[in-house]
C-alpha cells in the first residue's frame, strides 16, 4: 500500500511546476511499446498494457487524488480500449508466430479499407462528442472525441498488420497534442510530440518491410524499461 500510495502521489519538479511520476512512466511504457510495434515485437502489447493502466488513472485525475484535475474522458476511454485490443494483437501476433510465421506480415489495407477508416475517424467523432460532453469532458470535447476514435483505429489497424495505421497515428497526434497541453498533461503533450515524428520513421519502416519482408520476430519481454 504505501508504494501504491507513493505512485499515486509522487510528482518530478519541472521549473516552477511538476509533473506526475505516473504519467511520465505510463508514456514511456507506450513509447517502448510502439518501439516494439515498429520492430513487429510481440513483447510490445504487454508492455503497452502497463502504461494504459497507469494513463487510465492519469486522465482521470479527479476520481485520483486531483480534485481540480481535468477529466478527459477520450483519453481515458481510450486507455481501456487499448487494453481491450491490445489483448486481441496480442493473442492474434503470437498465434501467427507460433503457426511458424511471423508476428505480422505488414500490408496495404487497400482502398476499400482506407475509406471506411475515414468514414470510421468522421461518423466516430460526431457521434461520440455530445456523449463526451453530457459526460464533463473537457473542450473542446470534439478533439478528445477523435483522439478516442483515431486510437481505436491505429490500435486495431497495428494488430491487422495495416501499414496506414501509422499515419492514423499521425493524425491522432496532430488533434491530440494542442489538447493535452491546453488541459495540463504535459507529460503525454510531449510524448506526442516525439510520438508524432516517431510514428513517420514507423510508416517507412513497415512500408519498406512490407516490400521486402522480415525474418521471424522474438517474443521475450524486453528487460524492464520504456513505448
Amino acid at each position: 500500500m504505501d508504494f501504491l500510495q507513493w505512485l499515486f502521489e509522487a510528482r518530478i519538479p519541472v521549473g516552477n511546476g511538476s509533473l506526475l511520476l505516473r504519467e511520465v512512466v505510463g508514456n514511456v511504457f507506450g513509447l517502448l511499446s510502439a518501439f516494439g510495434g515498429m520492430r513487429r515485437r510481440v513483447w510490445a502489447w504487454p508492455v503497452g498494457i502497463i502504461g494504459n493502466v497507469l494513463l487510465l488513472t492519469v486522465f482521470l485525475g479527479s476520481l485520483f487524488g486531483a480534485a481540480s484535475a481535468a477529466n478527459l474522458l477520450g483519453q481515458a476511454g481510450r486507455q481501456v480500449m487499448f487494453i481491450a485490443v491490445s489483448i486481441y494483437g496480442w493473442r492474434r501476433w503470437r498465434a501467427s508466430r507460433d503457426h511458424g510465421g511471423q508476428a505480422v506480415e505488414p500490408r496495404w489495407a487497400g482502398t476499400r479499407a482506407r475509406i471506411g477508416m475515414v468514414s470510421f475517424m468522421i461518423v466516430g467523432t460526431f457521434a461520440l462528442t455530445p456523449l463526451f460532453r453530457v459526460l464533463g469532458s473537457y473542450e473542446p470535447v470534439w478533439a478528445d472525441a477523435w483522439t478516442f476514435v483515431g486510437s481505436l483505429l491505429a490500435t486495431y489497424g497495428m494488430a491487422k498488420g495495416w501499414v496506414e495505421f501509422w499515419l492514423v497515428w499521425v493524425a491522432v497526434d496532430i488533434v491530440g497534442v494542442p489538447l493535452l497541453f491546453s488541459a495540463g498533461y504535459y507529460a503525454s503533450a510531449f510524448m506526442y510530440v516525439f510520438y508524432g515524428a516517431f510514428t513517420l520513421v514507423g510508416f517507412f519502416v513497415w512500408a519498406r518491410a512490407q516490400r521486402t519482408g522480415k525474418p521471424s520476430v522474438e517474443t521475450l519481454l524486453p528487460d524492464p524499461m520504456l513505448r
